[in-house]
């Protein structure tokens, strides 16, 4: 049996090389390294995708989120909801830019943006929401959506780990993850969903005025060449990374389908124990299992941890410490127990392995010995 890996990219690559070496080979002999035709071909092909009239590339997920925040014309003291439980980005870029984070709690089941906690947050002062689809599946837009309506507030969509999810509205109408909001923002870290050989993202909007002013600020502010509109930064997606992207594009689904398939198979083998909370599912999104996350009932997770690591077996905890206990972001308005479900799930998650490559002998070997420590 090959070695388990938390995300088995070389496996991954080896499938693809053919595609991918010579999607590189084209950027080296076109010596067209920023803003190249893949560049563009990427773009073009991400938006046919999704659905969506504008994708804009960038040079990471957490620029997505900076730069759409900073398309908003929001106000230091504008207050940006978004949940305690996540990566740090999303409160980081807020903070960044002078803005006030203002935290809110998770629901249990699927780990993400509590609408009940979201509703109560809101104040005056209340400008954008930003949602994260945590760990493959989206947040319950529909109503979020409502509320960001009646309060006349923006809603960013984080989808840096639900690209190729889909949420159905109560409509019937299926709309991609990112693509609900006003923007959505993506990463294409390595072992993201669809991931490429280094640092990239992208965001996504169907608004032509927010897209224009998005482009700009990913350019230093620039519409034409040397003529700066607006403050902005640095942040592109190079060519070499497109290039990836592009091949990896068309074997989303699949990669998408591998990964249900086995959460599938965790989902069979852990079905019966009463000491492994398997993640829920929602009626109104698809999951693609970025990560699969189990809550421990009963189990001291840093042994089962280790136990796992002696037979070879990663697993990772996300996330140990909610926002609200981060040293950088701790602030008088938040005591401990404020939010107690994002507080429990730091104490109880347990990632397992998941990837696109992942073999039914090893998710057998997985799955046997999570079960002889916790049974």
């Amino acid at each position: 049996m090959k070695n388990i890996q938390m995300v088995d990219l070389k496996s991954q690559y080896q499938k693809i090389k053919s595609e991918v070496d010579a999607g590189i080979q084209e950027v080296i002999d076109t010596t067209s390294f920023i803003k190249g035709g893949k560049v563009t071909d990427f773009q073009h092909q991400l938006e046919s995708y999704l659905n969506v009239k504008h994708v804009i590339p960038v040079g990471n997920g957490t620029d997505a989120l900076q730069i759409a925040l900073m398309s908003l014309g929001l106000k230091p003291g504008d207050e940006v909801i978004t949940p305690t439980f996540t990566f740090i980005a999303t409160a980081e870029v807020v903070a960044l830019l002078g803005l006030t984070p203002v935290l809110v709690d998770v629901e249990f089941g699927t780990f993400n943006i509590s609408v009940e906690s979201l509703k109560k947050a809101i104040t005056p002062k209340t400008k954008a929401i930003v949602p994260v689809h945590l760990f493959g599946q989206n947040a319950d837009m529909e109503p979020i959506l409502a509320l960001a309506k009646e309060h006349n507030l923006f809603v960013i969509e984080d989808a840096c780990q639900s690209i190729g999810s889909v949420y159905t509205f109560s409509d019937g109408r299926h709309v991609h993850s990112g693509c609900m909001g006003d923007i959505g923002c993506t990463s294409f870290f390595p072992s993201k969903n669809l991931g490429c050989f280094g640092d990239g993202g992208a965001i996504f909007t169907n608004n032509d005025e927010l897209a224009a002013r998005m482009r700009s600020i990913s350019n230093h502010g620039m519409v034409i060449r040397y003529h700066h509109d607006m403050v902005g930064v640095n942040s592109r997606l190079d060519s070499i990374q497109a290039a990836v992207l592009e091949v990896k594009l068309k074997h989303l689904d699949e990669y998408c389908a591998n990964r249900i398939a086995a959460a599938d198979y965790y989902d069979t083998a852990f079905g019966d124990c009463d000491k492994l909370i398997l993640p829920a599912r929602s009626t109104q999104s698809t999951h693609v299992f970025h990560q699969y996350t189990l809550k421990l009932k009963g189990v001291n997770r840093s042994e089962l941890q280790k136990f796992l690591s002696d037979k070879g077996i990663p697993a990772m905890i996300y996330y140990p410490v909610p926002l609200h206990f981060q040293k950088a972001y701790q602030d008088d308005r938040y005591q401990a127990g404020d939010f107690p479900i994002a507080e429990k799930l730091s104490e109880c998650v347990l990632s397992l392995p998941m990837h696109t490559e992942l073999s039914e002998e090893q998710l057998e070997y997985i799955t046997r010995n999570v079960l002889e420590f916790v049974v």
